[in-house]
């Protein structure tokens, strides 16, 4: 290959390392149009071919922009049989195509949501890259935008094992947000950036124009600019006697009556063009025909295009073929020999012929029963004028599409409201469709267009269309909200709520939510407590068990937010009572519902609930495309999983969620993730890893310095990342940031004990003991004043880190093992492991060695079992301070797993199977069940027994 052999070489180091974790998984090949790109793909597929990877090669077009994930549907059309008969492939096949095949009622059931499919899509790599895969796509640049989202996916959730993804693109037409992806990518050596430079003379002429005289040669190679393409369409011209745009002084470079596809000069244009020339005017016309065709281009479809026999087109596609115009493609379909040229004889087609041959494939698509989605791209490109008929196709495919590509609804929407008639008759039908494509440009990210033609909408409303003017308020009070003006969410809800004739009773539910739910965003939730309260008392005077169920849980999340928490687990109580008696569909209308419930149901402490109301909501956000709704339940899985110990699944949901985020738009939503997400990562990965720190960095740059519940918490996140990292100073700073000073007053209530604990440990490792001191007693009273269990096993951490630093060491171990008990009341099993950590070492300096290892190796299950990498290094850590001069547990104490072992340890302090119950929030025969197992381990053959053992392990109630 022509100048190419350092980024070969490159590439071939990728290749033979593929799967190591020091090593790039994407691959961003860019540069000029012509310079090689192509190519240089081409080889590389070749060479992976060659050892033995399976190789899968896309390529997006410039016409095919409105066909959602065309880029992997061209890739995966390139799957080996043996592959195609694997039931992933099946399944990632059957969603792609079920996208553009919808049923005709929109409905999404039969389409898998576009997260689900990346995650799909990301699975079928990884069970390919078992023997090594290469997946090439190129042309990015012009990929639709649903194919983006998905390479923006697979850049930040790579597939797992020997998979390698290689993306080919102009950099200055690719979409700023996949430059950002990649940009990211590469900061982090996820992403090897390789541009392809000009090549210099002497590799130029010595390969691509050998038979031209050297003085030549060299005038066609600076003409070029050193672009491989571009010389070979200039020698090729040189050797065929044609006149050389540029080079000869009669020629001006643009004289020519066609227009050019961009970044194609003139004159390599003319040049370009001039093989068709000396075509007959039939092969002409086929040529534009196949152009505009792309995908469709069979010769069948291209008879009725071009209004040539199927006879005519097979005799003039073999012409074209011995030309090298035309080269067959995959399907049995034709397309032209490089996308520049199609892009050059698309635009040189007249205007009016080139909508014809799209108007006669649609046409021709709706007569053999094609769906809406399969004819929209074909129909928009032909509309000239308004055609309710062709609008019905659009506003159709753009209902399908609204869920799994609303980038491309948008576009469709766009067109049929460019045609339609401004007229006062057709005013609602156009409300209604700004609605939708308002909806789709917020799904799909552009949250500012979104809210400027509600905005827009709203004023036309007017007096004369109220129920749309209120539709369109409460859908703009959600886009103001996601681009951080809750503020003037909350004027325009309040001045839609005063209008005289008001809303109807489920607008004024409806409204009054969206209230709430922006005071409480703002850190105000008592200013709207009686807006939340009249909904409750409006929805159930009008019979809407929904309505209510969906104001009593917001109720629940703000007073739960609040700090009141008996307030909140009575609004709790009665907002599941009603959600649980509700059907999905009943539901579905009212999501956020279980958005709410489920938040304020984990800060209740109430995890089982919580997890409850999560899974259900997932699913019926899911099946009905409500896929705004899916990072805020993702985000309370990942919190409830974290605080559980189930660490690598907490992952999964923040990154699911982030991904969601990331497409919105929303800077907001993007901090509120990347929150979560950096306090999982804190736990999931090793000590010393920087990929917490790196996310807090970004969550508190996305949420900025605003005042807002979101923001607070960023800024939380990252204190907790920089004290770990080692920087106590800067994670006081971070902290106190979020609650607007010292004591915190701006933070949200029913953290803060947490908050404070870490505080806490700040100070006294900054050498603050007074600060210390203030903020662990300001933790002690704001936990006995919520009255969590978690909070108040945070005060006691807290505390017992003063006590440790005062030398109480009987103290320090007292209040630890207390937390890990109330930890164990609430369920928060990752915490309950840190206290016995922090606990173990200072137990073995009191001289119960026995006891302390005991701790040690309960922590240790915890953490390995829970992939809390952070505690298991932490445990190794301390491992030679709690196992000095101690033995190992007992090998009949050493199966045992981390609850079986706190289920002995309480029967040798004498309770009952029903007290252990009690204590543990278990059920009896749970208990009873674990008895069993610890006696099978043990080798004991009694209750009395298994007491004896542990006391002489000094594990028992002397202990």
């Amino acid at each position: 290959m022509v100048g190419r052999s350092a980024e070969l070489e490159r590439l071939d180091a990728i290749l033979a390392g593929l799967g190591r974790s020091e090593l790039p998984e994407v691959v961003d090949i860019v540069g000029e149009p012509g310079i090689g790109k192509s190519r240089l793909l081409d080889e590389v597929c070749a060479r992976a071919r060659r050892a033995g990877f399976t190789v899968l090669r896309g390529r997006a077009t410039e016409y095919e922009q409105q066909v959602p994930f065309h880029l992997f549907t061209d890739a995966f059309a390139d799957a080996d049989p043996g592959a195609q008969a694997a039931p992933a492939f099946a399944e990632v096949h059957s969603a792609l195509y079920g996208i553009r095949q919808a049923p005709g009622d929109g409905s999404v059931e039969s389409s898998a949501a576009r997260f689900g499919l990346h995650r799909a899509i990301a699975a079928f790599l990884t069970q390919l890259g078992e023997r090594g895969l290469v997946l090439a796509l190129d042309d990015v640049h012009w990929a639709d935008p649903a194919s983006r989202e998905l390479v923006d996916h697979l850049i930040r959730h790579p597939a797992r094992g020997r998979v390698l993804l290689v993306v080919a693109r102009r950099i200055r037409q690719t979409p700023t947000s996949l430059t950002a992806a990649l940009t990211r990518g590469a900061d982090s050596g996820a992403v090897l950036h390789l541009p392809l430079e000009p090549l210099s003379e002497q590799e130029s002429v010595l390969a691509l124009a050998p038979d031209i005289a050297e003085d030549q040669a060299k005038r066609l190679h600076a003409a070029s600019e050193g672009n491989p393409l571009y010389l070979l369409a200039l020698g090729h011209a040189h050797r065929t006697g044609a006149s050389l745009p540029g080079l000869t002084p009669d020629t001006h470079p643009d004289a020519t009556d066609f227009r050019y596809a961009a970044d194609v000069p003139g004159g390599l244009a003319a040049l370009l063009l001039d093989e068709l020339g000396t075509l007959t005017g039939s092969q002409r016309r086929l040529m534009e025909a196949v152009a505009a065709l792309g995908d469709h281009a069979s010769f069948a479809l291209l008879a009725v295009v071009s209004e040539l026999s199927v006879r005519d087109v097979e005799q003039e596609t073999t012409a074209l073929v011995a030309r090298d115009l035309l080269r067959a493609g995959p399907g049995g379909r034709w397309m032209l020999r490089h996308p520049l040229v199609r892009a050059l004889v698309y635009e040189g087609t007249a205007p009016g012929r080139r909508a014809e041959f799209h108007r006669r494939a649609a046409r021709e698509l709706a007569r053999r029963g094609a769906p809406a989605t399969e004819r929209a791209h074909h129909v928009a490109r032909s509309l000239t004028d308004w055609d309710a008929q062709a609008a019905e196709v659009l506003t159709e495919a753009a209902a399908r599409f609204a869920s799994s590509a609303p980038a491309i609804a948008g576009q469709l929407l766009d067109v049929v409201l460019i045609h339609m008639p401004d007229t006062p008759d057709r005013f609602a039908q156009r409300g209604e469709l700004v609605l939708a494509r308002a909806r789709a440009l917020g799904v799909s990210g552009n949250l500012r267009e979104s809210r400027d033609l509600l905005h827009s909408l709203i004023e036309t409303a007017g007096k004369d269309h109220p129920e749309l003017r209120t539709r369109a308020v409460a859908q703009c009070a959600v886009m103001e909200r996601h681009l951080g003006h809750s503020p003037e969410a909350t004027a325009l809800l309040r001045r839609e709520l005063s209008r005289d004739p008001g809303p109807s009773p489920a607008q004024a539910v409806s409204l009054r939510l969206a209230l709430g739910m922006s005071a409480l965003l703002t850190a105000s939730y008592p200013q709207a407590r009686a807006d939340v309260a009249q909904a409750v008392a409006v929805a159930r005077a009008d019979d809407d068990p929904t309505g209510e169920a969906a104001a009593l849980a917001l109720a629940a999340l703000g007073e739960a937010y609040e700090g009141e928490t008996e307030a909140a687990a009575g609004f709790a109580d009665s907002a599941a009572a009603l959600a649980d008696a509700l059907t999905d569909p009943g539901l579905a209308g009212l999501c956020e519902a279980l958005v709410w419930l489920a938040w304020a149901e984990t800060l209740l402490e109430r995890y089982a609930d919580a997890e409850r109301h999560i899974t259900r909501g997932l699913g019926i956000a899911r099946r009905t495309g409500q896929l705004h709704v899916l990072p805020h339940l993702l985000t309370s899985r990942a919190f409830v999983h974290l605080t559980t110990c189930r660490l690598p699944s907490a992952l999964e949901a923040a990154e699911e969620a982030e991904s969601i985020a990331r497409a919105a738009g929303s800077d907001d939503l993007l901090g509120f993730t990347l929150a979560i997400k950096t306090l999982v990562l804190l736990l999931a990965r090793p000590l010393g890893d920087g990929s917490a720190l790196a996310t807090g960095e970004e969550a508190t740059a996305a949420a900025g310095r605003s005042r807002g519940w979101w923001s607070s918490l960023a800024w939380c996140m990252l204190g907790h990342a920089t004290f770990v990292s080692g920087d106590p100073h800067r994670a006081q700073e971070a902290i106190t940031t979020a609650g607007g000073g010292p004591e915190l007053p701006l933070l949200q209530p029913s953290i803060r004990p947490g908050q404070l604990d870490t505080l806490a440990a700040a100070a006294l490792t900054a050498g603050d003991v007074a600060a210390a001191e203030r903020w662990a007693a300001q933790a002690t009273h704001e936990a006995d004043r919520l009255g969590l269990d978690g909070q108040r096993a945070a005060a006691l951490r807290a505390q017992a880190t003063l006590a440790e630093h005062h030398g109480e060491t009987d103290k320090a171990v007292r209040l630890l093992d207390a937390a890990a008990q109330e930890y164990v009341r609430c369920g928060q099993t990752l915490w309950e492991a840190y206290s016995l950590l922090r606990a173990a070492p200072l137990v073995q300096r009191t001289g119960q060695g026995a006891r302390a290892a005991a701790m040690w190796h309960r922590a240790h299950r915890i953490a390995v079992g829970g992939g809390a990498r952070l505690l298991v290094d932490l445990a190794e850590l301390i491992r030679p301070q709690v196992m000095a001069e101690t033995p190992e547990l007992p090998a009949q104490l050493a199966e045992l797993t981390a609850r079986e072992l706190e289920v002995a340890e309480l029967v040798a302090q004498g309770l009952s199977n029903q007290d252990i119950a009690a204590r543990l929030h278990l059920s009896r025969r749970t208990v009873e069940t674990h008895l069993s197992s610890i006696y099978r381990k043990a080798s004991v053959p009694s209750r009395a027994a298994l007491a004896g053992l542990m006391t002489r392990v000094g594990l028992g109630a002397g202990a």
